[in-house]
């Protein structure tokens, strides 16, 4: 459980909803596994859509997202470009489509998704789950058609390995805080902002939530050993990850260090 994760944190999705399409932009790499996933959910008979996260600025993918089209309305899990970049440029190829987010800097065309009323997005419910930790703005959503429920969990819980808690903008206290509230839909199929999709995401958020206090016991091991600096951390917790991820894992001994009340210089 301690050592570096790289399975899926639950069973796979043996299949999903008829109105759920995966289109994966061509990013691939440590941070973004196979690449972004965009989703894109119609209700059956709509003629409107619904993306999740464009993606990057990447021409070919947006022109492949837009041929679904008609689209109503666009929607970010949270802040970061591989999944915020190619929304302006999308919006465009779909003749003014809004997109909206938590954070106002990437709402176009409406308003900043706030509060609990659920949007009715073309035949579908989506109810908003605020899910703060890996970023201050990430969202999760709750998409429902009939008796058939998914929720898109952009980066708070991935399709395989674990994802960072991107310190200072993240907090580990919100995160696990996210993650038992994500731990309340059992059975329910998440579709994650990269990876391939999961059976349940209760099961992924409790796997997390077991995967982070490890992490955490760790952590107060090696300080109470006498690492004082988040490098001298991550060489002592993270040594079974490839150097050229310790950057990243940085953020998340920032933020475990931050939660224990661990003094930084």
């Amino acid at each position: 459980m301690t050592g570096h994760v790289t399975a899926p944190p639950a069973a796979l999705a043996d299949r999903l909803p008829d109105w759920v399409t995966l289109l994966r932009a061509p990013n691939p790499g440590p941070m973004t596994l196979e690449g972004t996933n965009t989703w894109l959910l119609r209700a059956p008979g709509a003629e409107h859509a619904v993306v999740v996260d464009p993606g990057p600025a990447d021409e070919a993918h947006l022109a492949a997202v837009a041929a679904c089209g008609p689209v109503g309305l666009v929607l970010i899990t949270h802040g970061h470009p591989d999944h915020t970049e190619g929304a302006p440029r999308l919006s465009e190829l779909l003749g003014g489509a809004p997109v909206r987010a938590a954070d106002p800097a990437h709402t176009i065309g409406g308003a900043p998704l706030t509060g609990a009323a659920p949007l009715d997005a073309s035949g579908l419910t989506v109810d908003l789950v605020p899910t703060p930790g890996h970023t201050a703005d990430s969202l999760c959503f709750l998409v429902s058609y009939g008796t058939e429920r998914v929720v898109l969990t952009g980066d708070t819980i991935l399709g395989r390995g674990t994802t960072v808690v991107a310190h200072p903008d993240g907090d580990l206290g919100d995160y696990l805080a996210s993650l038992e509230r994500l731990g309340a839909y059992r059975g329910t199929a998440a579709l994650p902002g990269h990876g391939p999709a999961l059976a349940d995401c209760g099961a992924a958020a409790d796997f997390y939530l077991a995967h982070r206090r490890a992490r955490l016991d760790q952590v107060r091991a090696a300080v109470a050993a006498g690492a004082r600096t988040a490098p001298e951390v991550v060489a002592t917790v993270y040594a079974d990850v490839d150097r050229s991820l310790w950057w990243a894992a940085e953020w998340s001994v920032r933020a475990q260090l931050e939660y224990l009340g661990v003094e930084q210089p």
